[in-house]
Order: structure tokens, then C-alpha cells, then sequence
């Protein structure tokens, strides 16, 4: 029996189900906003719109298809066309502007429209596609494609990068030359084929270029001394053997200036020696010089780097934001190649000025990021433009694809390191104190850089997001932009989950590009984005475009099903014409708008010749009542759940609840009687001491104290008759206090009652009453005066703590004579432990001095070099007989 009843119960859910389900598709229920145009109805997710002109039902829905036939459905997706497909590069590189390359590109369409799922790409889509230009190496790919979104859909676009194999490296050394760095340059000289040597070994195709720089010629940068700036290194004089300035003489005077017309005098004492010592190649200060344009000719760069003169300045950074700015900027005079890894390596020993430091020289133009280098390779802007800041040095490095390695000293590491953090790409190594170490350092951060891919892209704003994953060489997909550890010819595939987040207002802002490009690599991916934000129905080269359309009784423009009136007739079929008030706004007449309001019929209904026809609700009780079609129903305020409480306290009008006889509030929820507020004894309302809300005692807080209880009877921080009772409690019960012995017969309201322990009774209203005396001890005592609180003269009745709780009394005396002991026998102590150890100490002394007159060899009165004048022999034959 009870499994018959189970299968009439699964029987019965699926029949409710199977109903359900009927009923939703012959009546869909839209869970898409109420959008007047199909352009703001496609940009809400799952909506779609019917550009039928005969449609009767809301056009914007979610489940349109059921009932609006699919020539008419307006429902846009996610497309995808790929524009430019060059395959990766799987040889040799050649040499970047001249070699050939193993790679066929290929120039190719192909669309899809999935919003879902990412295009793959694949190497043999095109059989007829052209090759790419001779030279080129191409390590990402495809190079460009076009998408369309829609807003709030995701389109998952698949990016290959493989390191091709020998690819240029242009390797420019930006060195700071301030003297500080002279034995580094002596170093580099010597190193310079090293280095070349090295980096032909991780590729053939590698150029070098050198540049120095030290600072702006400005004070406080540089001193501006005619004589300072002709010789900025400090105490140093021209060699020579030896010349006598000044004979043996005792007038110190002429000392001092013979010492002062020689060189620093102050120096003398402390450098001794070195003054001796030439500033050889010493020369005047100067912002940034571009000393060898990138070649592969390393004798040249070891060469110039020999002939490179150091100078000097004052204060501790260098200008060598000025010189990175310059280096990068001028391209042509550097030398940079198109398709090149191309590195900075940018060497001191020092910090850096940045933007606003120099308007401590009076230069207070920014920096304009040009290049401003003249034939000879100066830098000719020192004197008339700012520092670069971090961001701008950040741009630029961006712009030109340059990987930037910060080879400092130990000391300035930390701080490079955070200014790496800001700038791309770029890295930070330890440099020794004279660069011996820079071969091992450029190749080590080469390495560290090319085995490396990190995805970014040029968005500016929040328009479009685009997040990345990858699998980097693994079979989990994380989101990652970067890869570590690739080989040479190795694949990576990274997935560029775009999404367009929101329209922008402007239509011409409907479309833009997205560069995707690796760091460091002058290579990119370019996506042409259009922004699905309108229907073509809107368009006049639609089809369903239609100028005084007859659907709009020729006063119109028929777009995607519905009319757009002229400015003399609204409706919607424009079968309404103005009524002389002067309005030119389309479709909307001001007799549906209130005073000061933009919005027709209040947004819940349509005007229809001057008259507001207000929306029908799917519950049939709820209606939108109004002229204005301003009023309702169903809006006001509710009270567990129910509208003004329920029928019983009031109803809902236009928005507000009416409130039946006995109740008030905004929900009717509040009686309008105050009888809850009396106290049962009678008395005032809430007590005298609160008002009477919604028929509940709201207490004050008043300067007595904070009142409490259901009628605000009670008042725990009030002081009542505690202070009044206090000395008399204190007189009769403890024999203390300023009434005691002679004031206690004044007390005649009360003779308190001992108990161990001071409780209060909440319904006999008792108070409770806490004091210190003033011998710090603690004492409780409670009264009741309920029936007589207002009669000072009635007897009240108070019980009171039988015992105070005073704090344990300190033997001050005994502290202080056990400290003085404790002090004394400590140096006592510590007098014995000298003693002993001064004992053992001499002790093991005189031992030492025993053992060692002990093992002496001789005895100090006779010479161990005297022998005897005669020599005796013993006969072992002779017996002593």
C-alpha cells in the first residue's frame, strides 16, 4: 500500500512539473528590463529584441523566440575574423633586417560566432595565403584579428609565442662616468671583448653601443666655478718630478701661501701622497653623450670606452633619468633595430634625479620625452627641460619594447629594485665595486629576460578586461600573463579572456584597438574591436530602416519595428500630432509629464495622444493608478511582510498608507493610544521620564542619569539618596566617617540592618549604593523609599555590608630594610667571588713560576762554556783492591 502511494506521489510532482512547464512556454514570463530600443536591449545579457512591426508583446525578452519568428529576432554575438596569421618562426633568425627567415606567413579571413569558446588557429587554414616580407621573424601569433562584442560577454582569443631561434640582441651601455666610476670604466675597457665574445655565443647577431653621463651644469648639481668646471675633480694637479716652492724658513705665512697656490691645504695633512697624483681625462661636466651608435665592432667599443673621459659633480644622484630618456627615445641615433632584443644596460654607483628635482637649478619645464641629441651625439636640453619621471621613463620603455637592466652597486640595490617594480620589463642586478663581474651580469640577465614571456596590453580605461591564462608549459590552466624557463623554438600558448564591460556614451568610441604584445619584444598582437552596442536595424543601411515609414503614418522613421516620430506628432504609431505646446522632443507630448519631470507617464506607462495609458501589473491587484500614472497600490510601506500591516491597521494609497482609527505610523504599525505607556501603579506617562512612540516608552537621558524599564521607572546611574545616606551608613555601621562619634544621633531616617552579602529587589524598586571611605575601603549598602522617595522626614529601610573590604596592609619599614639587606649581601657576595678568583688566579701564577725555575737547565753561578783542565778515566779492570 505504501509503495502504491509513492508512485501516485512521483506521479503527481510530474504532472505539476510537466504543467509548469507548459504553462511558462505558452506565457513566458521576461526577465529582461523594459527597454524602449533594441540598441539598450541588446546590451542587457540574455535579452533579445523583435523588430517585427505587427508585434504585440514586449519586444525586449528573454525567451522572444518562442513567439517572434527568427527572421525577426535581433540576438548578436561574439564574432571573430582573423586579419593577419604569419606563422611562428622556427629556424634561425638571420639577421633581422637582411636574413631570411623559415616562417610562411599568411594572410587570411576567418569568422565564427561563438562568445564562448576560443579560435584556435591552425597552420594549415590557407593554402593560397602569401608569404611574409624576407627577413621578418615572427615569435607571435596571429598578428592581427578583428572581433565584435557584445557587452558582458566573454570571448576567449587563443595567442602563440615561441622564442625564436638567434634573434638580434642591441646592447646599449649607459654608464654613469662620474669619477666615482673610473676604475669601472678602466674595467670595461679591458672587458669589452669579453662581452662581445659572450654574447655571440647566445647569438651571431648581436651590436654593442656605449654612452656616458654624469649631470646637469647647474648648481646645485654641478659646481658652476669657471675654475671648478674646467677641472671638477677635486685636488688634483699636474704631474711633474719635483719642485722646491719654499726654503727652510720660520714665517708660516708664506707657507700657507705657497701650500694654498699648490693645491687644497687642508687636503695636505689628510691625503698625504695622493695629491701627487694626476686627474688624468678629467673634463668639464655634461648631461648625456652618446658616444658610439650600436655596431658590431667591439674593438671600436673597447676603444671608445678607453678614450671616455670621467668628470665630477656635488651632489650624490646623477642625472641619468636624462641619459635613459635619450637612449630611448632617439632611435635613429642609437641605432636601435626594428626586430631586436634590445637591451639598456644602465651602470652606477649612485642614485637618480626625477621629476621636480629640478627646479632646484631653475629649470621648471617638463620633460617632453623627444630627443634633443645634435650631430655629435650631446645632449642639447639639459639646461631647458626637467628631469623625466618614473612614469614617462615607464611610456617610453613601453613605446620602444626595451628591456632595462639596472646594474648597480650593493648600496643602491634596494632602491632600484622598487624603482624596477614601476618600470616594464625592466630588472635589477648587483654590480661589483669595479664592474669586473659585468660579462657573467648581461649574460645571466639575457638569459633571465629571453627565457621569459610576459603578456600585456594598451588598455586605458575600464571599457574593455582582459584577463590571461595559460598553461605555461604544464597541462593546468591558471590565470597567468607570464611564462618562465622557455627554450628556444618552445611553444606557449596564453588565452585573452576579453569582455566589453559597459558602452561608452560617445558612438564613435564604438570601436577601438587592442594591442597585445610581449614585453621586450617589438612584436604585437592587433585586435580591431567593434562594440556590438547598437542593432543595424537602427542604421539606415538596413533593410528595416524606413524614413516616414507608413507603419508610422508617414510622421516617422520605422527602426527595428517600433516609430520614431517627427517632432510634430507622438505615439506609438505617431498617430498623434502636438497640441500647439511647442515640444520637439520625438514621442513624447509634456501633457504625460508632471511639472519639472523628463520622464513620460513616470516610466510605467505610454502616452497615447496626450493621455497616459499606465502598464498593466501580472498581478491583477496590483494597479498604477494616476494621471501621471504617478500613483500606486503596492509601493508602500510593509510590516512583517505585509502591505501597511496588513488590511486590519490601513491601506495602501498612491504610495502612502492610509491608516485606520487606532493606528498611525508609516506602516500603521503603531497604536494610537498611549494606555502601554502607563505605569500599573498610575502615575505620569512613561514614568515623567520618556515620551510614549508607537506605544512603547521611549526613556531620557537626563543630567541625574540614564532611565530604563518598560515605563521608564528605573534609573541604574542615577545617584538618588546615595550620598544622602552615606555618612550616617559609615557612622552607624563602621564607627568611621566625618560624623563619627558625635554626629551618629542626627541620623534618626534609619538604622541600617548587617548582612554579609548586599542584594537588591527589582520589584520592591531597591537602589543599591557603592562607596570608598577614606581609608580605601570598599562598602555597599541598598535602600527602599518607594512608597515615601519624595519624604525626607518617613523612616527608610537600608541594609547594609557587615564588613568594608579594605586592601591587605604593606609593612613599608620591612620592604625597605629587606632591599637595603638584599643590596648589602649582593656586594658582599660579589666581593667574596673576587677575592676567590683573584686567589686562583695568583696562585696559578706562582705554580707556573715554580715549574719553570724547576726546569732550568742550569744553575746561574756557574758558566756552562767552562771544562775542566784535567780529565779522568776509570780502568773497569780494577777492583779497588
Amino acid at each position: 500500500m505504501r509503495q502504491l502511494l509513492l508512485v501516485f506521489a512521483v506521479a503527481a510532482i510530474q504532472m505539476v512539473v510537466l504543467l509548469e512547464q507548459a504553462a511558462s512556454q505558452s506565457y513566458p514570463v521576461s526577465t529582461c528590463p523594459s527597454k524602449p530600443t533594441c540598441g539598450q536591449c541588446i546590451q542587457t545579457k540574455n535579452c533579445r529584441w523583435c523588430k517585427d512591426p505587427n508585434f504585440t508583446q514586449p519586444r525586449c525578452h528573454g525567451q522572444i523566440e518562442s513567439y517572434c519568428a527568427e527572421e525577426f529576432t535581433v540576438d548578436p554575438s561574439n564574432s571573430y575574423t582573423q586579419i593577419q596569421a604569419f606563422e611562428l618562426s622556427k629556424g634561425s633568425g638571420g639577421t633581422g633586417g637582411t636574413g631570411t627567415s623559415e616562417a610562411q606567413g599568411s594572410y587570411y579571413s576567418q569568422s565564427s560566432s561563438s562568445s564562448s569558446s576560443s579560435y584556435q588557429s591552425s597552420s594549415s587554414s590557407s593554402s593560397s595565403s602569401s608569404s611574409s616580407s624576407a627577413g621578418s621573424i615572427v615569435q607571435i601569433s596571429p598578428q592581427r584579428v578583428k572581433l565584435q562584442l557584445r557587452l558582458n560577454e566573454v570571448f576567449n582569443l587563443t595567442v602563440n609565442y615561441s622564442r625564436a631561434e638567434d634573434y638580434p640582441v642591441d646592447l646599449y651601455y649607459l654608464m654613469d662616468l662620474s669619477k666615482s666610476m673610473e676604475d669601472d670604466k678602466n674595467k670595461l675597457s679591458v672587458l669589452g671583448a669579453d662581452l662581445a665574445r659572450e654574447m655571440r655565443g647566445i647569438t651571431s647577431n648581436f651590436r654593442l653601443g656605449f654612452g656616458s653621463f654624469v649631470d646637469k651644469v647647474l648648481m646645485p648639481y654641478v659646481s658652476t666655478v669657471p675654475k671648478k668646471l674646467q677641472n671638477p675633480c677635486d685636488k688634483c694637479v699636474a704631474p711633474y718630478g719635483y719642485r722646491n716652492h719654499m726654503r727652510l724658513n720660520l714665517d708660516a705665512r708664506r707657507f700657507s701661501k705657497h701650500v694654498d697656490r699648490t693645491v687644497d691645504g687642508t687636503a695636505l695633512v689628510s691625503l698625504g701622497h695622493s695629491l701627487l697624483e694626476p686627474c688624468s681625462g678629467c673634463v668639464a661636466p655634461y648631461g648625456y653623450h652618446n658616444l658610439m651608435q650600436l655596431s658590431s665592432d667591439a674593438n671600436r667599443f673597447t676603444e671608445e670606452v678607453r678614450n671616455a673621459s670621467v668628470s665630477g659633480n656635488l651632489d650624490a644622484p646623477e642625472g641619468g633619468f636624462d641619459a635613459i630618456m635619450q637612449a630611448i627615445v632617439c632611435r635613429e641615433q642609437i641605432g636601435w633595430r626594428e626586430q631586436a632584443r634590445r637591451l639598456l644596460l644602465f651602470s652606477t654607483d649612485a642614485g637618480f634625479h626625477y621629476a621636480g628635482d629640478g627646479k632646484l637649478g631653475g629649470v621648471i619645464t617638463p620633460n617632453d620625452g623627444e630627443c634633443h641629441l645634435d650631430k655629435e651625439g650631446w645632449y642639447t636640453h639639459w639646461d631647458r627641460q626637467d628631469y623625466p619621471s618614473i612614469s614617462q621613463i615607464n611610456l617610453k620603455v613601453k613605446e620602444n619594447a626595451i628591456n632595462v637592466i639596472f646594474a648597480v652597486t650593493a648600496t643602491e640595490t634596494s632602491v632600484y629594485e622598487k624603482l624596477s617594480e614601476l618600470v616594464e620589463g625592466s630588472s635589477v642586478a648587483m654590480l661589483s665595486e669595479d664592474s669586473s663581474n659585468i660579462v657573467s651580469l648581461v649574460a645571466e640577465q639575457y638569459q633571465k629576460i629571453s627565457s621569459s614571456v610576459e603578456m600585456k596590453d594598451n588598455r586605458t580605461d575600464n571599457v574593455i578586461d582582459v584577463k590571461y591564462w595559460s598553461r605555461c608549459r604544464g597541462n593546468t590552466l591558471v590565470q597567468t600573463n607570464r611564462c618562465d624557463g622557455l627554450k628556444v623554438g618552445e611553444k606557449v600558448t596564453f588565452e585573452a579572456h576579453i569582455t566589453l564591460t559597459r558602452c561608452p556614451e560617445d558612438p564613435r568610441d564604438w570601436k577601438q584597438v587592442l594591442q597585445i604584445y610581449p614585453v621586450g619584444i617589438n612584436e604585437s598582437l592587433t585586435v580591431d574591436i567593434e562594440m556590438l552596442c547598437s542593432c543595424p536595424c537602427e542604421h539606415p543601411s538596413d533593410p528595416g530602416y524606413q524614413v516616414e515609414s507608413p507603419q508610422c503614418n508617414g510622421q516617422g522613421t520605422l527602426k527595428c519595428g517600433i516609430c520614431e516620430c517627427n517632432n510634430q506628432h507622438h505615439g506609438l504609431l505617431c498617430e498623434c500630432s502636438h497640441l500647439g505646446d511647442g515640444s520637439t522632443e520625438p514621442g513624447v507630448s509634456d501633457t504625460c509629464r508632471m511639472s519639472n519631470s523628463t520622464e513620460e507617464c513616470s516610466n510605467r506607462g505610454h502616452c497615447v495622444c496626450g493621455v497616459c495609458q499606465c502598464e498593466q501589473r501580472a498581478n491583477k491587484d496590483e494597479l498604477i493608478t494616476g494621471k501621471f500614472c504617478e500613483c500606486d497600490n503596492f509601493s508602500c510601506e510593509r510590516r512583517n511582510g505585509l502591505l501597511c500591516s496588513g488590511e486590519d491597521h490601513g491601506r495602501c494609497v498612491c504610495g502612502q498608507c492610509e491608516c485606520r482609527e487606532g493606528w498611525t505610523g508609516q506602516a500603521c504599525d503603531c497604536q494610537s493610544s498611549n494606555d502601554t505607556c502607563m505605569p500599573p501603579d498610575g502615575g505620569e506617562i512613561c514614568s515623567g521620564h520618556g515620551t510614549c512612540e508607537c506605544g512603547v516608552c521611549r526613556c531620557a537621558v537626563t543630567e541625574e542619569g540614564r532611565y530604563t524599564g518598560w515605563h521608564c521607572e528605573k534609573c541604574p546611574t542615577c545617584a538618588g539618596r546615595c550620598n544622602e545616606f552615606k555618612h550616617c551608613v559609615q557612622c552607624q555601621m563602621y564607627k568611621t566617617g566625618p560624623l563619627y562619634p558625635d554626629g551618629c544621633e542626627n541620623c534618626t531616617l534609619f538604622t541600617p540592618t548587617a548582612v554579609e552579602k548586599v542584594t537588591i529587589d527589582e520589584e520592591r524598586n531597591d537602589n543599591k549604593c557603592t562607596f570608598y571611605d577614606e581609608d580605601d575601603c570598599r562598602f555597599e549598602f541598598s535602600y527602599n523609599d518607594r512608597e515615601n522617595a519624595k519624604n525626607s522626614s518617613i523612616p527608610v529601610e537600608v541594609h547594609a555590608q557587615q564588613e568594608r573590604e579594605c586592601p591587605p596592609k604593606v609593612f613599608m619599614l620591612g620592604i625597605v630594610l629587606a632591599v637595603i639587606a638584599a643590596v648589602v649581601l649582593i656586594g658582599m657576595a660579589v666581593l667574596l667571588l673576587w677575592k676567590v678568583l683573584t686567589s686562583i688566579h695568583d696562585r696559578r701564577e706562582f705554580a707556573r713560576f715554580e715549574k719553570e725555575r724547576m726546569m732550568a737547565k742550569w744553575d746561574t753561578g756557574e758558566n756552562p762554556i767552562y771544562k775542566q783542565a784535567t780529565t779522568t778515566f776509570k780502568n773497569p779492570t780494577y777492583a779497588g783492591k
